[in-house]
């Protein structure tokens, strides 16, 4: 079986497909339409927006003009970072409901644990109401799977101390050369699967010469060695592209990293998007 078709299983249950296909920085309207269209014409079925993407609406109406049956597609929005308080998650999650016109969300998360312009806040006690509101909505059966992302380990404590659900999933940035390892540790001891955005490193690990040498060796792109290197350490990668090729090749990774490789790519050191 493909590794598209795949799924991993959350910790109350739910399947979430392997691979998913990131709409982060794609323009709403046409853009993200086509894009998405093309992505579940060849074959994904798992799709990630966000409130603070803009793009829920052309999401939702790509998903529903696409014919499939909703159950097929596992769709995931994020709650706005600034938003930190229960009655104000509880309207955000209504409007994204309204923006995507779907019966159901298969995954709810919060976005950040500060907001973007204030990154490192103290924002504890936001987080806790805003993830009761998260509670109440999966409770309610409104959504299958509820979480966070960018969360870090003082972040995931603060959730778990004081509300009633762990959260089925942390969405951080992960790919070659991040160091994530306390976060990963933290989420696989408390059974948080970790989903990995940016798999390619926003294109620059593409540019990397080990990368592209160890890619080589197994006949494949730089960008389908990246996306398998978060399969192999048990991930789910949601690669991005609005190009229909680029689309097709990033789900053409069923193959498998040899051991010494897998070694020599986790010694690739510093956050790629700072690489000249």
């Amino acid at each position: 079986m493909k590794t598209l078709n795949q799924h991993y299983t959350l910790s109350n249950g739910t399947k979430m497909p392997k691979i998913g296909f990131g709409t982060w920085q794609i323009k709403p309207g046409e853009q993200t339409y086509n894009a998405v269209t093309q992505a579940l014409k060849h074959g994904y079925r798992h799709i990630d927006t966000a409130q603070g993407y803009q793009n829920e609406r052309s999401v939702g109406e790509a998903i529903r003009d696409s014919k499939i049956p909703r159950s097929e597609i596992f769709v995931t929005s994020k709650l706005e970072s600034h938003i930190k308080d229960y009655q104000g998650a509880l309207e955000a999650f209504e409007k994204t409901m309204i923006e995507l016109n779907l019966e159901y969300l298969d995954l709810f998360i919060i976005h950040a644990p500060w907001p973007w312009n204030e990154m490192g806040k103290d924002c504890k006690e936001g987080n806790i109401q805003a993830y009761k509101a998260l509670e109440k909505v999966y409770k309610d059966g409104r959504v299958r799977a509820i979480g966070v992302s960018n969360f870090n380990p003082e972040d995931l404590q603060n959730i778990i101390d004081n509300t009633s659900i762990v959260p089925h999933v942390n969405q951080i940035g992960y790919f070659i050369g991040i160091d994530q390892k306390a976060t990963i540790a933290f989420c696989q001891k408390h059974n948080i699967f970790v989903e990995a955005y940016s798999p390619l490193g926003i294109g620059y690990l593409l540019k990397n010469e080990t990368i592209q040498t160890i890619a080589k060796k197994y006949d494949v792109t730089p960008a389908q060695l990246c996306i398998r290197w978060c399969l192999e350490k048990g991930t789910a990668p949601l690669p991005k592209s609005v190009t229909e090729s680029r689309i097709i090749e990033n789900t053409h990774v069923d193959f498998t990293i040899k051991e010494e490789d897998m070694k020599v790519l986790d010694e690739i050191k510093g956050d790629p998007r700072r690489w000249s």
